[in-house]
């Protein structure tokens, strides 16, 4: 796992400095401490920071052909390179390391822009075509790496995070109005925007062409939107049996130390239950939880008693949440009002201690029906086959007063576009026009992912939108950015694209089955894990940061909050955070106190520092 970077000058004549590269590449050394490199060429620059995972010898970058003529920066890891390489070596291309770094190279050679088409892995990568004066970037298919970028008349830059396009002093730093008010909305900003109007994410499964003329974007990978196939629960758990057992062999190739995180959950613990199956040995387990009855390291120990595993564990508490909180913000980059960032953050600095990669279980609600939410809204579907349920919707709209009777009574007759915008809600829509000081609401992308799943089954279309959104946009961003903080890299089998496609096509009755989400996951797990794992209830990691923003912290949310010389108060009315505070006295608001306080930190971490004193958090 590194950080890549790089610029394009559009006038050949002008040449890219090497000390603009490095500052670059600098600004995100922690992705990559092993090692780093520059490239450049005329009006091409490169950039590389490596963290060492496989050819720890062998592969540094920027890493080229034999003849020098294409240049490469890689992020990730390519699970298939051995078969691609054995390909290329038939074809007769000549490898001196045994990197899969390598292998994109001589795969570029051989089949140009669709080579990323036959990768099977995680990846952000960008490749240097002399010859052709081409500059080739892809991101992978479910975006579990990152790349950024912008570009002017004059230059397009890219790379991993955006803090290193900030290094450069004519990257834009205006916010950007309307994916502010979509963060209210979802805690994060849905691709391809960011927070900051002109700093692009390339989104997953795509690519981008760079040319003197110019740039064009490319989708080359898109989720199957066939209707659901038709297959038998036996013939569905054997097929995702084989699947599974050929996606962890290749997950766990590695010349570094491996682990797992565990929350005692039924996705981490499938994955050490899935390692253990397929013989590795003396598995390292990590996992994080508090003393309260809340906490889930109970059921951790079950799994790592069950397995012998090593295990180890870290207790999360309200001290020091003024001090983590910056280097959260920092390391996250975007800003993403993820409470759940602050234990992935210290459990990754706990794990990064004993591992260099950790497996995790990232994805499986996504693509496996396992949110409770999914059952709610599929519940509405035959309640709103009842006559006057329209009717009824309306009433307790209009009626129903504050809270939930209002909140769950009004989707009464809608349709699932209607009443499902996607699992974070933190605002509601009607009130974030009178949070912003200067509201700016364009158009929300969610109405154009449900249209490009109309005909679905309901299941499969909320699938689709959480997995476009919600799990690229907040969850694998939070993934990345906090295991790469500790230069820990983190893998999720369940979001190798091959299973990803194979769940989506499953139909609805062997995703939720009666009133059991993620049936065909508990049914295929079932001789291999305790019966506690089964059948618990889903519960999430609940960090405890509404009694903190009650009681510890509520004096620093304050003073954070309602600072006349802060962020908040040339964005946000003050009426509504005053309100907003003390209502948290009476009833949970510590989702909307939270992800405020985020875009407060991200505000003065990298809008108000100058490019000169845009540096890591102490």
């Amino acid at each position: 796992m590194c950080g890549i970077n790089g610029l394009f000058h559009f006038n050949r004549s002008h040449a890219v400095a090497e000390e603009r590269v490095h500052v670059m590449r600098r600004a995100i050394e922690h992705r990559g401490p092993n090692d780093h490199g520059v490239y450049l060429d005329g009006n091409v620059g490169l950039g590389f920071n490596r963290l060492s995972i496989i050819d720890l010898a062998g592969g540094h970058q920027p890493m080229c052909n034999e003849d020098g003529t294409v240049w490469i920066v890689f992020n990730g890891e390519i699970y298939n390179f051995e078969e691609l390489r054995q390909d290329l070596l038939a074809r007769g291309h000549q490898f001196r390391t045994r990197s899969d770094t390598e292998t994109l190279v001589h795969l570029w050679e051989e089949y140009g822009e669709r080579s990323v088409e036959k990768l099977r892995g995680m990846f952000g990568y960008a490749i240097w075509d002399s010859r052709q004066r081409v500059l080739f970037a892809a991101r992978d298919r479910l975006g579990i790496k990152p790349l950024y970028y912008f570009q002017d008349r004059e230059r397009f830059a890219f790379a991993s995070e955006i803090k290193a396009l900030l290094a450069l002093p004519e990257a834009p730093r205006e916010v950007d109005g309307n994916a502010l008010a979509q963060y209210l909305r979802h805690r994060y900003v849905i691709g391809p925007d960011t927070m900051l109007r002109g700093i692009r994410k390339l989104q997953p499964g795509h690519s981008i062409t760079v040319r003197e003329g110019g740039t064009i974007v490319r989708r080359y990978w898109e989720m199957p939107l066939g209707r659901p196939r038709e297959i038998s629960e036996a013939d569905a758990l054997e097929e995702f049996g084989v699947l599974m057992d050929e996606t962890m062999r290749q997950h766990i190739v590695a010349d570094v130390p491996l682990g797992a995180f565990l929350s005692g959950g039924l996705d981490s613990s499938s994955v050490v239950a899935l390692m253990a199956r397929i013989g590795v040995s003396d598995i390292k387990t990590f996992s994080i939880g508090y003393d309260s009855p809340e906490s889930e390291l109970p059921y951790a120990r079950i799994v790592a008693d069950a397995f012998h595993t090593e295990h180890h564990e870290l207790r999360l508490t309200a001290t020091g949440f003024r001090d983590v909180l910056p280097k959260i913000v920092w390391y996250m980059d975007e800003p993403v009002g993820n409470e759940a960032s602050l234990p992935l953050y210290l459990i990754s600095e706990f794990a990064a201690k004993h591992v260099t990669v950790a497996l995790s279980g990232e994805g499986a609600d996504e693509i496996l029906g396992g949110y409770d939410m999914y059952r709610v809204m599929l519940a509405y579907e035959k309640l709103n086959r009842v006559p006057l349920a329209g009717v009824m919707g309306k009433l307790l709209k209009r009626f129903g007063g504050p809270g939930k009777v209002q909140k769950y009574g009004s989707m009464l007759g809608l349709p699932i576009e209607e009443r499902y915008g996607g699992l974070s809600r933190v605002f509601p829509q009607e009130r974030i026009p009178q949070m912003l000081l200067h509201a700016e609401m364009g158009e929300s992308p969610v109405p154009g992912i449900y249209r490009r799943s109309a005909g679905l089954p309901v299941l499969a279309r909320m699938n689709f939108l959480d997995i476009e959104t919600w799990l690229v946009d907040d969850l694998l961003v939070k993934a990345d950015r906090m295991s790469m903080a500790s230069s820990l890299e983190l893998r999720v089998p369940f979001l190798d694209h091959k299973v990803v496609e194979f769940a989506f096509g499953l139909p609805s009755r062997l995703k939720i089955r009666g009133n059991v989400p993620k049936y065909l996951l508990k049914k295929y797990m079932a001789p291999m894990l305790p019966p506690a794992i089964i059948h618990r209830a889903k519960k999430g990691f609940p960090v405890p940061v509404n009694s903190w923003f009650r009681n510890d912290l509520a004096g620093f949310a304050r003073e954070i909050l309602l600072d006349p010389a802060g962020p908040s108060a040339g964005f946000f009315a003050r009426s509504e955070l005053e309100k907003l505070l003390e209502a948290h006295q009476h009833r949970d608001c510590s989702q909307q106190i939270y992800a405020l306080l985020v875009f407060d930190q991200w505000y003065r971490l990298f809008v108000k520092s100058s490019t000169e004193k845009l540096a890591p958090v102490a």
